[in-house]
């Protein structure tokens, strides 16, 4: 907890743009909801590769920190920076050129493409900014010094709260840009949090014996090749069950404008809630990571067992608050009666796969600790794409069943992959133990 405190701060801070996007955009009308909830889940298809690709500095540095190899890790935050812009760069080219016609394709209502291809293309401006970020977040994570990502990013929620409100509602001289104001909100606040980090990271006499900006470092192919051959699989693995919800999104958009609402404020809300495990899952990695580094191999099996229980813990204490108050989250978002409808019955059953997505979430953050990803890998995608996909395109496209069926699919995939990846980390942990022994 003491770990995983600042990040949870930090990754509710996030959920808050996301849930303060729903909202305003909601105020605005069904077609701007609409619109911010299959465009943002459009761009965190692309985010979310990189994420993971970049993710894998966190493990890397937490091994060399354990092991009290200081000079190294400054060296691998260099080419995290050169990595983050690679992969930036395309990323907007992609927002730019793409939207329109893969919006088309997927058959998004005409009602409210436009709206959705104006806020790809402007969110996807903060691409290069947000993944910088990534790369200096992921370092200051590996090393355990977690406060500056806390206040960081709560700089950047109020930044972005407040950029919305000027661009997308026309305040202070500004054009009311509606759902494509919220896209370039959100692409002004992650230059600002990378810059923040940045600012903090080079003045701060914490990060001075990692030499991370005391040279130009030259791109290293070695450097490179590592990060990517172990965040390839983390990539993978994230993508699996960030594309399934994006994925369902896009099918949700295919059903009209009140059930494409209904389930964004679903998701929202469950997104937000499970902000906590994700991050205790980071702190799972980092502290894991540490201690195998370190050589304690029982400390380590022990540690991620207690992280895999208190997700479990923190996301049945959320379960039984969704079920209780789900009237009064749906009201935050909507008055619109048919969309307050069916949300209510998509929060239900969020209700239920909550659970054993703070299971899995606290399970794959243990293994990345031991830098295992390629089976968890092959886990989410069996669970993520062979099961729960297909049963949610059957449930959203071939039988038009409602949406809670839809979101039935999410119950199987995620309580297949809490089981499986339990498991491996059961195995796992057990086999290092013993080793050592």
């Amino acid at each position: 907890m003491r770990l995983g405190g600042p990040l949870i701060v930090n990754n509710l801070a996030v959920a808050g743009m996301q849930f303060a996007d729903a909202v305003m955009a909601g105020n605005l009308g069904a077609k701007e909801l609409a619109a911010v909830a299959v465009g943002g889940s459009f761009w965190f298809l692309g985010f979310s590769v990189c994420l993971g690709i970049l993710m894998a500095i966190s493990p890397i540095v937490a091994r060399h920190f354990g092991a009290g190899n200081f000079d190294i890790i400054g060296r691998y935050t260099r080419q995290g920076i050169y990595l983050s812009f690679f992969l930036g760069v395309p990323l907007f080219l992609l927002g730019q050129h793409a939207a329109a016609p893969l919006l088309e394709r997927f058959g998004i209502d005409p009602e409210f493409r436009d709206l959705t291809v104006g806020y790809v293309g402007a969110i996807t401006y903060g691409a290069p900014g947000i993944f910088i970020f990534l790369s200096l977040r992921f370092t200051t994570e590996g090393i355990g010094h977690m406060r500056p990502i806390m206040f960081v990013s709560v700089f950047a929620l109020v930044c972005n709260v407040f950029l919305n409100y000027v661009l997308m509602f026309g305040h202070f001289g500004a054009p009311a840009m509606g759902a494509v104001g919220c896209g370039y909100a959100s692409a002004i606040s992650m230059w600002i949090v990378m810059f923040a980090l940045a600012g903090h990271m080079f003045t701060s006499s914490h990060y001075k014996p990692f030499h991370i900006f005391s040279r130009v470092g030259r791109l290293r192919l070695d450097v490179f090749k590592e990060i990517i051959y172990l965040g390839v699989p983390i990539a993978i693995t994230i993508t699996a069950e960030a594309g399934l919800f994006s994925a369902v999104s896009i099918l949700m958009g295919t059903r009209g404008t009140e059930i494409t609402a209904a389930h964004q404020i679903a998701i929202s809300f469950a997104s937000t809630t499970f902000m906590i495990p994700l991050a205790l899952s980071g702190a799972i990695t980092v502290l894991v990571g540490q201690l195998v580094g370190a050589g304690k191999h029982h400390q380590a099996r022990v540690t991620g067992w207690v992280g895999i229980i208190l997700c479990a813990g923190i996301m049945s204490i959320s379960a039984a608050f969704l079920l209780v108050f789900r009237d009064a989250v749906v009201g935050l978002y909507t008055s619109d009666a048919a969309v307050t409808g069916i949300a209510i019955s998509l929060l239900l059953m969020a209700a239920v796969f909550q659970i054993v997505d703070g299971i899995q979430i606290g399970a794959a953050g243990a293994l990345r600790g031991y830098k295992d990803t390629s089976l968890p890998m092959a886990i989410n995608l069996f669970a993520f794409w062979v099961l729960a996909f297909p049963l949610a395109y059957l449930a959203a496209i071939t039988y038009k069943a409602p949406p809670n069926y839809v979101w039935a699919g999410f119950v199987v995939g995620l309580s297949v992959a809490a089981f499986l990846l339990t498991w491996r980390f059961r195995r796992l942990s057990r086999a290092a133990s013993m080793q050592t022994a």
